[in-house]
């Protein structure tokens, strides 16, 4: 019953904050709350979903190369202003940063309840997007390093 009022007051506070990414997606968990079986769906989407998440999203940045939009010679022209590099670097960077943090998800799965906590923040009050979660867990786990390095010494 409590994951029921929980995601009821995460789909409020999606209507309230007018964000439709986040409401259509609690309202997608409470549907699938409602099927037979659900807790083998549930179990299934959170064991795979971001990994479906970042093929999708990986296919969605890859349409405009499929369609001709962007060629080698944009990622080229790109390379040449310091814009460019600044972009590649981060990209790589978060690249890095999202594959520690899903190292962290496996490894702490408790620290899940705080990610989703602080992207729901992020999302309802900064006007934030929900892309984050991996991402944070990756800075969580650097952060975390540099704290076990600290307290070492």
């Amino acid at each position: 019953m409590e994951s029921w009022i929980f995601l009821g007051v995460i789909l409020l506070i999606a209507f309230v904050a007018k964000n439709q990414s986040l409401l259509i997606a609690t309202l997608a968990v409470l549907f699938l709350k409602l099927l037979p079986h659900s807790d083998k769906i549930l179990t299934t989407l959170n064991q795979r979903g971001i990994n479906w998440g970042v093929t999708l999203i990986s296919a969605t940045i890859l349409v405009p190369i499929a369609t001709g939009d962007i060629v080698l010679k944009d990622l080229l022209d790109t390379l040449k202003s310091p814009l460019g590099w600044v972009a590649t670097i981060c990209g790589v960077l978060v690249a890095v940063l999202s594959s520690k943090g899903v190292g962290l998800i496996n490894q702490s799965p408790e620290v899940t309840v705080a990610l989703v906590f602080g992207t729901i923040m992020g999302v309802v009050f900064l006007k934030g997007i929900a892309a984050g979660p991996v991402i944070a867990a990756g800075m969580t786990y650097c952060i975390m390093q540099v704290v076990q390095i600290v307290m070492n010494r």
